[in-house]
């Protein structure tokens, strides 16, 4: 998939650089077809990380999507340049007036905290309500998707001790869904989360489906009825190497933190993890683009408002 972002975005060379089509605003300007509109609101710290993340699982189709990316304003980050944001981020009020294919709201580390107390919560909610009206469909991921639960459905979190981290085997619980072509019966994903919700909470709201879940991590995917809503709890879209520095830095904080689970050879962390969740996590994005967006999205990408 051709990925359409503005020219010198950071991700774009490291992408290239892994043989990813990246097509700059400019070359995108010369083709004669609509690609998709899909805006990510990035709640990361580490913002580079995360577009680099998820830019790359956009990246094996052959449809083009041009991709913007949303900050929040009542939160400034501290742990990404301002200019970095000024040059590639834009907020709300930008955006307000515009219809997307694609949303994408990722997780931050907010755990233990209530939505309430989040500081850009509200604008989040905004964001959200918004989205009904301006997007065909939305991807939640991880916080992202444990607040749309909240904000949509009314259902609320609760706090895991010990924190979940490590890779993890998972059932799909609906085979037939398109979400799930090309998987196998049972796949691997990441999950780092201090917070969970029941499957009796989701079984329990007639207008969500339970689409996988792992007999360790529990919930995993969940959609909405309309396919207009889906809600991931695991990060297949991490690299080979995030847990590892979680570890790490949460080592050197003294938090004595656990080893991951089925991460490290032997549970060593000297040894380099080794991948087992890639091609799944490729899938999930493809199928979440082709099947739920591209395939069901209106030409007109205006008439979003009227579905």
């Amino acid at each position: 998939m051709p990925i359409k972002v503005k020219q010198n975005l950071p991700a774009q060379h490291i992408l290239e650089q892994e043989n990813i089509f990246v097509m700059t605003e400019q070359r995108a300007m010369t083709q004669d077809i609509r690609p998709l509109n899909v805006l990510v609101l990035n709640l990361m710290p580490t913002k580079i990380v995360t577009e680099t993340q998820l830019l790359r699982k956009l990246s094996n189709t052959p449809l083009q999507i041009q991709v913007e990316f949303l900050q929040t304003v009542t939160y400034k980050s501290q742990h990404t340049d301002s200019s970095h944001l000024d040059e590639f981020y834009k907020s709300f009020d930008e955006v307000k007036d515009h219809f997307y294919d694609g949303l994408i709201i990722t997780g931050a580390p907010l755990d233990f905290i209530d939505y309430e107390d989040v500081d850009y919560w509200d604008e989040v909610c905004k964001i959200m309500e918004w989205s009904k009206k301006h997007v065909h469909c939305t991807f939640h991921l991880c916080w992202g998707a444990y607040a749309g639960l909240y904000y949509h459905y009314g259902i609320r979190k609760r706090d895991r001790i010990p924190k979940l981290s490590g890779i993890y085997k998972h059932h799909i619980l609906k085979k037939n869904a398109p979400l799930f072509r090309g998987f196998d019966d049972v796949f691997y994903a990441p999950h780092s989360r201090a917070t969970e919700i029941t499957k009796e909470q989701i079984l329990a709201e007639p207008k969500l489906e339970l689409m996988a879940e792992s007999d360790e991590a529990g919930v995993a995917i969940v959609k909405s009825e309309d396919s207009r809503q889906f809600f991931v709890f695991c990060h297949s879209e991490y690299d080979a190497d995030t847990l590892k520095l979680e570890y790490i830095r949460d080592t050197e904080k003294g938090m004595n933190p656990k080893v991951p689970v089925n991460y490290f050879p032997d549970d060593d962390p000297t040894k380099e993890p080794v991948v087992n969740w890639r091609s799944a996590g490729q899938l999930l994005f493809t199928n979440w683009l082709n099947y739920y967006v591209y395939q069901t999205t209106p030409y007109d990408v205006n008439a979003v408002k009227n579905e």
